[in-house]
């Protein structure tokens, strides 16, 4: 049955089309300046369409300039072992915190609140140097490594846990289990909606960050997309922004249409890391 519409609900569409516009302005700007050409690009007039619609030329600048297919591999790599070792720690983690009784709770639990307050900035150089004297730079160990323990998602999930009955795992006790067993048959299909969500945290930061590819790769074979783009840019690319929007386009649409596929999870994890039980 639809609502009537009220003033109010008029107002509050309204606000929110307005705020999703505005969010959405850059993305559709570079959608536009994607399709035109160099001379249209700095034309005085600001046009949405282009004149000239050049998304071939462009597009193809983007994917024959750079290696764009194994940007987008390194990008699924680095993205995808960040996530599992994430998960395989931060579920049993959050889990024992959650469920077990022990002394050392209460330290753990302030534990995981600091680490939530130190960035990756903070540990940049000792890791540079670390990662160095192993001859560790430029390789996949020094794009992951770093990231395979992740304080927010112990956070995440440590909330998520709270709200599942205490009685769920009180049955599965007396069937035998064990603790590993509960963690593996009992508490990650439940826990699927919360993973959905953390997934979605971890893929997007870490497939746009740059800040720690730039320090630890110098050779493109390793270049995830943001620093591809930032090769892309410096080497070939040149003032030629058309097909640099349709790179960044290429590079940032599986993040988009990922998330348009894992929503409706995305938004129940959320909700439900916030209940408590």
């Amino acid at each position: 049955m639809t609502q009537p519409l009220t003033l109010g609900r008029v107002f509050r569409l309204a606000l929110l089309s307005l705020g999703a516009l505005i969010f959405l302005a850059p993305y559709i700007f570079m959608i536009s300046t994607a399709g035109k050409d160099q001379s249209e690009i700095f034309s005085a007039s600001l046009s949405l369409i282009p004149q000239h619609f050049a998304y071939m030329a462009n597009f193809t600048k983007a994917l024959t300039r750079v290696s764009m297919p194994n940007l987008l591999l390194n990008g699924v790599i680095v993205c995808g072992l960040i996530l599992v070792l994430q998960v395989v720690v931060a579920v049993p983690c959050a889990y024992a915190m959650a469920k077990l009784k022990f002394g050392a709770a209460r330290i753990l639990m302030a534990a995981v609140m600091l680490g939530l307050l130190v960035p990756i900035h903070a540990a940049a150089l000792p890791l540079y140097v670390a990662f160095d004297k192993l001859a560790l730079l430029n390789s996949y160990t020094a794009l992951v490594a770093p990231f395979s323990i992740s304080v927010f998602g112990i956070f995440l999930f440590l909330q998520f846990f709270r709200a599942m009955p205490d009685d769920l795992i009180h049955a599965a006790r007396l069937d035998g289990m064990s603790e590993a067993g509960i963690v593996a048959r009992v508490i990650v299909p439940n826990a699927w909606p919360a993973v959905t969500a953390f997934a979605i945290f971890s893929v997007v930061a870490h497939w746009n960050d740059l800040f720690w590819p730039l320090i630890v790769v110098t050779n493109q074979s390793y270049a995830t997309p943001p620093l591809g783009v930032l090769f892309f840019l410096a080497a070939e690319a040149g003032d030629d922004y058309g097909a640099l929007m349709a790179a960044t386009l290429i590079i940032t649409l599986p993040l988009v249409i990922a998330f348009l596929l894992a929503q409706k999870r995305f938004v129940e994890g959320i909700t439900m890391t916030g209940l408590k039980g």
